[in-house]
This record gives C-alpha cells, structure tokens and sequence, in this order.
C-alpha cells in the first residue's frame, strides 16, 4: 500500500486523531494558565444545563447554559478573560465561537469542568 492510497483509505482515522490531539494539547495549556487568568480576575463558565451545575461544579464558576448564551451575553464582561468548560469540551467550544463572534477578546476552552478543579 502506497502513501496515497493509505491516505485516501483512512482521512477520517486521522482527521479524528488530529482533531483529538488538538482538543488535548489546547486543554493542557489553558490549564497551565489557569493561575495566571484567576488573578487576572477572569470569569468562568459553565455551559453544561442546570441541572448537571446542580450536581456539581467548580467553586467561582457561574452556569449559563449553551442554549441559553446568546441571550445572556450581558452577563459576561467582556473586559477580562472569560473561560469556558463542560462535561467534554465541545459545549465549551461551540460557546467559545459565540463569544468570539461577539465581539469578545480572550476566550479559553479549558474542556471539562473538573480541570478547574485543581
């Protein structure tokens, strides 16, 4: 099997790899900033529902849910960073694209909500 035809066997193997060694790498260095973004003062949310909040969450984060972002924007100052979590990641990245197309300058997807933990 030649290279070509490796590649045009299996793309989707390794977009996918890709794309979770990307969402893997991004999480490590938000995390490693997380010190210097809590004393900056960012906001962190949380855009899981209610009701996974309400069984548990990170001490300092506020709950907006995803569906709920684009019209609860004004709660979010957009004069410091904001950080984004969820259960996985994808929530926080689909809201970081709101944000972003928002108008808001520093947006971080830390990816599960636990990592704020630490």
């Amino acid at each position: 099997m030649d290279i070509s035809s490796f590649f045009q066997q299996y793309w989707p193997f390794l977009a996918l790899v890709l794309w979770l060694g990307y969402k893997w790498w991004n999480s490590k260095k938000v995390v490693g900033l997380l010190p210097k973004l809590r004393a900056s003062g960012a906001t962190f949310v949380d855009v899981r529902s209610a009701a996974e909040f309400a069984q548990a969450n990170a001490p300092g984060s506020i709950n907006i849910p995803l569906q709920e972002l684009s019209s609860r924007l004004g709660e979010i100052p957009k004069t410091s960073p904001v950080v984004l979590c969820c259960a996985s990641g994808s929530r926080s990245g689909m809201a970081k694209l709101v944000l972003k197309k928002n108008g808001y300058p520093t947006v971080y997807n830390v990816g599960a909500w636990t990592k704020l933990l630490n």
